[in-house]
């Protein structure tokens, strides 16, 4: 049985790009670097979005895909080029007016892990490396790049019990049916 941690009271959901909305792979050609996202995945984060939940993406590297796909899903807090990504944290905490208790984040390697040490509810993806896995409150069924995001995302909402008010909301912008749970 996975530990849930705290996610009923995520406030603030930040991920690192590269392993956990990718699924770890360069698709590297002269000048140009190519990712592939998981179109489930961002439509958890708009669901989290709906939800009231602050997003942010920090990553290690910088590249014009991560860019890009962040500008397309909107609601999104982008730090790139980040060394040090709890302070990144810390500093988004202050912003907020949250405890650490308050936050989730989503690692997938070892240099995820002093910020997931100090989160209120870390998660890894299915593929994270070992030792990620080992200290994770909830280790995803799904991989990094392949509905790991989403997963998480709807386990956050399910322990706040918002995730129907959130799919409804969804649908209720693209004028379907509503959604009522069985």
């Amino acid at each position: 049985m996975p530990r849930h941690g705290d996610a009923g009271r995520v406030r603030l959901l930040a991920m690192d790009v590269d392993g956990v909305l990718t699924d770890g792979g360069l698709y590297m050609g002269q000048d140009i670097e190519l990712k592939r996202f998981c179109v489930q995945d961002g439509l958890g984060l708009r669901l989290a979005a709906l939800a009231g939940i602050a997003l942010a993406w920090i990553s290690g590297r910088e590249s014009v895909a991560v860019r890009g796909r962040a500008a397309e899903l909107g609601d999104i807090q982008l730090f790139e080029g980040v060394q040090d990504k709890r302070l990144v944290v810390e500093r988004l905490a202050h912003s907020l007016n949250l405890d650490f208790e308050d936050i989730g984040f989503i690692g997938d390697d070892l240099n995820d892990l002093p910020v997931m040490r100090c989160c209120g509810w870390a998660c890894a993806p299915s593929n994270a490396a070992p030792m990620v896995r080992l200290e994770a409150h909830y280790v995803c069924t799904a991989a990094g790049g392949h509905g790991a995001v989403r997963e998480a995302c709807e386990l956050i909402l399910g322990a706040q019990r918002t995730l129907d008010r959130a799919i409804n909301d969804y649908l209720t912008m693209y004028r379907a049916e509503p959604f009522t749970a069985m």
